[in-house]
């Protein structure tokens, strides 16, 4: 259940972070699954562990380290 939870928790993520950037559109439901849990790895990595929890993880460094994944994949895949 904790699995699910966190696959939400990082769906959700990643679709603001997409929306953000202004390109989750264009990748799709999974990437935007993918975006999340990977952008929650380096947005807390590199922002630290503040804010609110869900799931585990910090919400605002979480969102922000989204938005640094969808930008720099979407530079490398070409998609705008």
């Amino acid at each position: 259940m904790i699995m699910i939870w966190t696959l939400i928790v990082g769906a959700v993520i990643g679709a603001i972070g997409g929306s953000l950037s202004g390109r989750g559109k264009q990748m799709g439901c999974l990437f935007n699954i993918i975006a999340g849990l990977a952008g929650s790895y380096i947005g807390q990595a590199i922002f630290g562990h503040w804010g609110p929890h869900l799931a585990g993880m910090a919400l605002v460094p979480s969102i922000l380290g989204a938005v640094v994944v969808v930008a720099v994949v979407s530079f490398f895949t070409g998609r705008r």
